[in-house]
């Protein structure tokens, strides 16, 4: 099933599908995590779901300052669940990159093509369609150092 988006609500309803359907693996991709709601209460109790069911959640990210600023939610359940989450951010010579994805499962991704834009589309059940996504995720968590922790604002 493919789904295009617009508008930041279509875009946060597809982000919460791709969640909702994780099982084994979310990885993510954003320059800064802004539009998709980490520290909302809602998308807290979704996340606490999949890593208490033994997910495994990576970030890769530019700037982690609005997390640390804007999403106290996160840390502390960045904090609460250490052993399922890990966040890097990316060096500088990756900074250039400006798309925004998120991997489930290696199945299901939701994904905007320029971070400065809300057009994007949703694809589930595609195994191939994820595969580039996750092989660029994964080179680009292969460049990237740790560096986003929940002791960051003192929690």
């Amino acid at each position: 099933m493919n789904a295009s988006f617009d508008t930041r609500a279509a875009f946060q309803q597809q982000l919460g599908e791709v969640w909702a359907r994780a099982r084994a693996t979310l990885v993510m991709f954003d320059p800064d995590f802004t539009l998709f709601r980490l520290g909302a209460p809602d998308v807290d109790a979704e996340l606490r779901r999949f890593l208490h069911a033994g997910g495994r959640l990576r970030l890769a990210l530019h700037d982690p300052a609005h997390l640390e600023r804007e999403a106290p939610r996160f840390l502390r359940l960045l904090r609460d669940h250490a052993h399922g989450i890990e966040c890097r951010r990316t060096p500088r010579a990756l900074r250039e990159l400006t798309d925004s994805f998120c991997i489930a499962d290696d199945l299901h991704i939701v994904r905007r093509f320029h971070s400065d834009h809300l057009r994007g589309e949703a694809v589930f059940d595609a195994p191939q369609q994820a595969e580039l996504s996750r092989l660029r995720f994964d080179a680009i968590w292969a460049e990237s150092q740790p560096g986003l922790r929940a002791s960051v604002s003192g929690l």
